[in-house]
C-alpha cells in the first residue's frame, strides 16, 4: 500500500492532501502540532480540522509531532518509511515573521531541512513535495512595468502576460524574513534533489485558498477578507489603493497536481502553483464579487502604508506546469472558490 506522510495536516493543504489521498486508499499520517494556534491565536486554531479528518478519513492516523524536533523526525521516518512526502507545514506569515524571526526560520528552513534529511536518511526514493512560496521572489516583481487600471495593477509588458516564471530573480529583493525562510527551504529542497539525486519539488503557490482554510488578517487573504464580510467587520487594505492583484488556487487543485507529481516525480524541480490570470482578483474586484454572492456590501478602511514586501501584482505562470503534467490543470473557477469559501464560514460561523 502507498504511505503518504503529511506535515501541516490540520492546516488548509495539508488536510485537503489528506482527504484526496485518503479518498485514493492510501495510508495517510498527518504530522501537525497546531502551532498556527500559537502564531495567530484561537481564530488560526486548525484542531477542528484535524477532527473532522479523523471522522470521515478512513485511512489516517494522526502525529502529534512538531517538526523542528530533529530526533523525532528522524525516529517517526525510521519508523514509518513513507512511500510519498507532501510537506505543507510552516509558519505562513511574512507580518508574523518579523516578531519571531527565530520561530519562523525554525519551522520553515530547520523544520524542512529536518524532513529532507529523514527521507535521505530512511526513504530517499520517496517523492517529496513541498508546498513553498511566491515570496521567494521577494518584491521583484513590483519593478516589473505596471499599469494602473481602474480596479487593479497588471503587466504592460507582453512578456509577462501569462505571469510570473519559474526563472524568474529570486536575487537583490526584499523577501521579507519569512521569504528569507522560505527561500533557505526551497534551495534546501531543490539541493537535496540535484545533489542527493532525490525525486523533489518546491511548489511555489500563489494565493492558496479554499472552504477549510482558518484565514487571519496575517494570512489568508481571500478566506479572512470574506470572513471580515460575512460577520460586517471592518477590512484594511494596506497600500496600493486596494488594486494590488492576486491569483488564487482552490486547495483541491493543489492536491491534485502533487498527485501528478508524485506519478511520475522529477529531481530538484520548481514549479510557480497558482491560478493563473483566470483566477486572479484584486482587493477591490474581490470586495465586489463577495458582495454580489452575500448580498453585504464591504466595510472597509484604507492604510497608506503597504506590507513590506508585498507584491503589487502577482500572478502565475501556469505554462510550466502543464508542460510537465498535461493531465492537470485547473478546475475550480475563482468564481467557484467564492462560492465555496462563503458557504464555509456561514457553516462554521453558526456551529
Amino acid at each position: 500500500m502507498n504511505s503518504l506522510l503529511v506535515t501541516g495536516s490540520s492546516g488548509l493543504i495539508g488536510s485537503e492532501v489528506v482527504r484526496h489521498f485518503d479518498a485514493l486508499g492510501w495510508k495517510i499520517y498527518g504530522v501537525d502540532n497546531n502551532m498556527r494556534a500559537d502564531f495567530f491565536g484561537p481564530k488560526g486554531d486548525t484542531r477542528w480540522n484535524q477532527s473532522q479528518l479523523l471522522k470521515s478519513c478512513n485511512n489516517f492516523e494522526h502525529v502529534e509531532l512538531d517538526i523542528r524536533n530533529r530526533q523525532g523526525v528522524l525516529d517517526l521516518f525510521k519508523e514509518l518509511r513513507p512511500t510519498h512526502i507532501a510537506h505543507t507545514a510552516a509558519q505562513p506569515s511574512h507580518d508574523l515573521a518579523a516578531s519571531r524571526p527565530f520561530d519562523d526560520f525554525d519551522v520553515n528552513a530547520v523544520g524542512t531541512l529536518n524532513l529532507l534529511e529523514a527521507a535521505r536518511q530512511f526513504c530517499p526514493e520517496s517523492p517529496f513535495a513541498h508546498m513553498s512560496t511566491n515570496k521567494v521572489y521577494g518584491d521583484a516583481p513590483n519593478n516589473l512595468n505596471l499599469i494602473e487600471h481602474e480596479t487593479r495593477w497588471d503587466y504592460g509588458d507582453v512578456e509577462y502576460e501569462d505571469g510570473i516564471k519559474e526563472s524568474f530573480t529570486i536575487d537583490q529583493s526584499k523577501h521579507s524574513l519569512f521569504g528569507a525562510s522560505k527561500v533557505a527551504a526551497d534551495i534546501m529542497v531543490q539541493e537535496y534533489g540535484r545533489y542527493f539525486n532525490m525525486p523533489t519539488c518546491a511548489l511555489r503557490g500563489g494565493c492558496l485558498t479554499g472552504p477549510n482554510h482558518s484565514g487571519v488578517e496575517l494570512h489568508g487573504f481571500l478566506s479572512y477578507l470574506i470572513k471580515v464580510n460575512i460577520i460586517g467587520g471592518e477590512y484594511t487594505i494596506f497600500g496600493y489603493k486596494g488594486k494590488q492583484v492576486r491569483d488564487n488556487i482552490h486547495s483541491y487543485d493543489v492536491a491534485r497536481f502533487i498527485e501528478e507529481f508524485f506519478k511520475a516525480p522529477r529531481f530538484g524541480e520548481v514549479y510557480n502553483i497558482g491560478g493563473g490570470r483566470d483566477n486572479s482578483t484584486s482587493i477591490l474586484e474581490a470586495f465586489d464579487r463577495v458582495a454580489n454572492i452575500t448580498g453585504k456590501p464591504m466595510n472597509y478602511k484604507y492604510s497608506e502604508k503597504n506590507r513590506e514586501g508585498d507584491h503589487i501584482c502577482y500572478i502565475s505562470d501556469l505554462s510550466k506546469m502543464k508542460d510537465h503534467y498535461p493531465d492537470w490543470d485547473i478546475t475550480k473557477p475563482l468564481q467557484t472558490v467564492f462560492e465555496e469559501i462563503v458557504a464555509s464560514w456561514d457553516k462554521r460561523l453558526v456551529s
